[in-house]
């Protein structure tokens, strides 16, 4: 072995171990919130920001046909999709929703734009087969039926607290 390939494979190795590393430091928040049931102190946008970014990387990865780069970066996708699911799940706001059976508190016009928008410039990635606009896209669709699903399960019409303002 070449000691240029076996300073690559060391140097990949770091990489990998030391950027999993990072990404398990979330491991501490998420067993906060499943103990507590609540985010208290934990902050979501670390979390998004890092899922998009290992997203994109993972895209970069994938074009480039670099192992290292799609595998981190498929295991940091992976937990921070985990980090920001456990934290929706204990957050007050849907908690809120799922509480008082109302989705008063979502726009529903925002809801719809942003399914159109994200699922549009996903349709158009795909048709250059450009995953740096096709992946970026994807949680806005994923975030938006969700959205859609809550709208489903608590119709405004049966909003309790509208209905009492209206008597």
């Amino acid at each position: 072995m070449e000691a240029g390939s076996v300073a690559n494979t060391l140097l990949s190795g770091a990489c990998v171990l030391f950027t999993l590393g990072m990404f398990s430091t979330g491991l501490s928040d998420l067993r906060h919130m499943r103990m507590t049931r609540r985010v208290d102190n934990v902050q979501f946008l670390p979390f998004l920001t890092t899922d998009v970014n290992n997203l994109s990387w993972l895209s970069y990865g994938i074009l480039k046909g670099d192992g290292t780069l799609i595998v981190v970066n498929t295991v940091g996708a992976v937990l921070q999709t985990l980090y920001i699911s456990v934290y929706l799940h204990y957050c007050p706001r849907k908690a809120k929703v799922i509480q008082t059976k109302s989705t008063q508190s979502l726009s529903f016009s925002l809801t719809i734009a942003t399914l159109l928008t994200s699922a549009s410039w996903t349709l158009y990635g795909f048709q250059l087969r450009d995953p740096y606009i096709m992946v970026p896209n994807f949680p806005g669709i994923l975030t938006s039926f969700i959205r859609l699903w809550l709208f489903w399960k608590y119709p405004q019409e049966q909003d309790r607290n509208y209905q009492l303002l209206q008597t």
